[in-house]
Formats: structure tokens, sequence, C-alpha cells
């Protein structure tokens, strides 16, 4: 195996069940990533994003039908560890998580700087007098005063806040952080300030991020790789540069072209319909019946990865 590698994921899959049958959250999903990179994860609202980065962390539900897969993290398949091996060994100590909503995260009735250290005394073994030095020294990191230690949860921006869950993900040094739309709740000028904070923790601590999220003009700050998901399934791998530049999917091309340009005067474009049920989808190309250059193949057979340098999951380049 590449040296290089921290991550790869092969053949994961997350199905739940419910009333109306068993959803495929996340169907077949491969990729990798290397050290100190960055990978993005874009995708509308619903195709399985948040449900990946569950199915990476093993934070799931009761109603789980299906959770199948290899997951190697520095070169050991965390799939085959129980429940209390995986809490003790790879949660919080190799990857961690930064949630959505920091303020639904911590808890507010415990002040911030007792919630950072939390982790470095449960999964270090630390005393409680290292793991707030320790505590500090990330609010240092993470541009947060070390005099917020002792400030609960509401009396915090929600900037800070969110600056506040970071620092609790890095207090144990993983190299993984897994970013679940860590800036979808702050305005624009918070967004580019933790897009800021995040890009220098990876330049200074050599850290791997797996950034979640339907919005692309932020996520091309910090994305060295972008993995395209839709209807559980990732349908495009690629370099940034290259992709940001030249998508080549018909769905990854229909983002790009719904997202407004500073220098460019364009009208933008829109995806018609909307994208089909996890339930039962398709037994074909899962984006056909959306997309403009469908033909009669698509719609017969589900679309392997087509390999040039690029990885794109569509018979157009076959």
């Amino acid at each position: 195996m590449d040296n290089k590698q921290l991550l790869r994921v092969k053949d994961l899959k997350l199905y739940f069940r419910t009333r109306a049958g068993e959803v495929q959250a996340v169907d077949g999903v491969d990729f990798e990533l290397n050290y100190n990179r960055a990978v993005v994860i874009l995708g509308e609202s619903g195709c399985g994003k948040t449900s990946l980065a569950k199915a990476i962390l093993r934070l799931l539900p009761r109603n789980i039908s299906q959770y199948s897969g290899s997951i190697l993290l520095e070169n050991r398949d965390v799939m085959t560890l129980n429940e209390e091996d995986f809490r003790r060994s790879v949660r919080w100590v190799q990857m961690s998580l930064v949630p959505q909503a920091a303020m639904n995260a911590l808890n507010p009735v415990i002040r911030v700087g007792e919630q950072v250290a939390e982790p470095a005394i449960i999964h270090l073994g630390v005393s409680k007098q290292e793991a707030m030095e320790m505590a500090a020294k990330m609010f240092q990191h993470v541009g947060v005063p070390v005099d917020f230690l002792t400030r609960y949860p509401f009396e915090l921006s929600g900037g800070m806040r969110q600056r506040v869950a970071i620092a609790m993900a890095l207090v144990t040094s993983p190299n993984l952080i897994v970013l679940d739309e860590p800036t979808s709740a702050l305005d624009v000028l918070t967004q580019a300030n933790i897009f800021n904070v995040l890009k220098r923790l990876k330049k200074e601590l050599g850290l791997s991020f797996i950034l979640i999220t339907h919005d692309i003009a932020t996520s091309s700050e910090l994305a060295d790789e972008v993995a395209v998901m839709y209807a559980g399934q990732i349908i495009e791998t690629a370099d940034a540069e290259p992709f940001f530049t030249n998508p080549l999917h018909p769905y990854s091309q229909k983002l790009m072209a719904s997202v407004p340009r500073l220098h460019e005067q364009k009208e933008l474009d829109f995806i018609v319909g909307q994208p089909p049920s996890l339930i039962n989808p398709p037994k074909g190309c899962r984006f056909a019946a959306r997309c403009p250059f469908r033909f009669e193949k698509c719609a017969e057979e589900p679309p392997v990865f087509q390999k040039d340098g690029r990885e794109v999951k569509c018979w157009l380049y076959a």
C-alpha cells in the first residue's frame, strides 16, 4: 500500500430500515485520501454526504439494515474492530468530527474549556490539569482567547463556538478531521475566517480533512481533491483545480453552472427534476432521468468508473 495514503474507503454501504422500505443512503462508495490533503465531498442535500461521515466514524443510529465495506485507516481495516476497540483506538484518536451546528454539539451547562479537555482525559488518559493545558494550546491554534476556557457556549459568538468545536476535534492530535458543513450556520465573513483557520492548521499540523458541504464556493478554499456524491454514490473524483475549471460528469457540470462567478457575467443554470428515491433507486445511472445527455444505455446499466487520470462514473466517457 502507498505509504502516503491515510484513508482508503472501499465499497462502503450504509442502509437504513424505515417504514417505507430500506434507504440506500451510502451505496458502494470508494475514495482515497493521502496525508496532509483535503478532500471535499460535494452534492445536493439528501445525497448521503452526512451518512457517509457517520459511516466512516461509525456514529450509527439504531435502524441500520446493512453496514459493510472496508475502511483502511493508516493501513488498518477499522471495519474489523468491535465497537469498544473502535471507540478506544480510532474515534477521536485517529480521526474526529467537527459537527454541523456547534451550538447543538456543545453542552450548554458545561464550560467550553472542560468540554475541549474531555476527549484528552478519556482517550489519552491524562490528568484534568494536563488536559486543560492541552485545551488552552488548542484555543491558541484556532484563534480563541485562552480566557474563554471558563466561558459557557451561550457566551460565545457562532464563529467562536465553531472554533471551539474545531479545538475539541484537534485536542487528541488525530491525523484526520471530518468536517460536516462546518460553516453552514455562519455569516460570510465568519465563514472566511473559519476556512483561514482550517488552512493554517492543515499547514502547521499536517492534518488531513474530509469536508462535507454543498457550498461549492467556500469548499474551493480548502480542497485539494473533490468527490461528487449523488443519490448515495460517488460519481466523480478529481484534483480540485481541474475539477473546478472543467468538471466531467453532467451532474458536476450542472452543479458548477449553478454557482455565480465574481468576474463573469453568465446566466446561472439549474438541474431539472428531483433526485431519485434512495428506497428504490433506478437500475441504471441514477442521474439519467435529469441528464440532458442521456441515451438508452444510461437507463439500463449502472455506469462504472472510467479512468483517464480522473475518475467519472458516466457512459459518455466509456
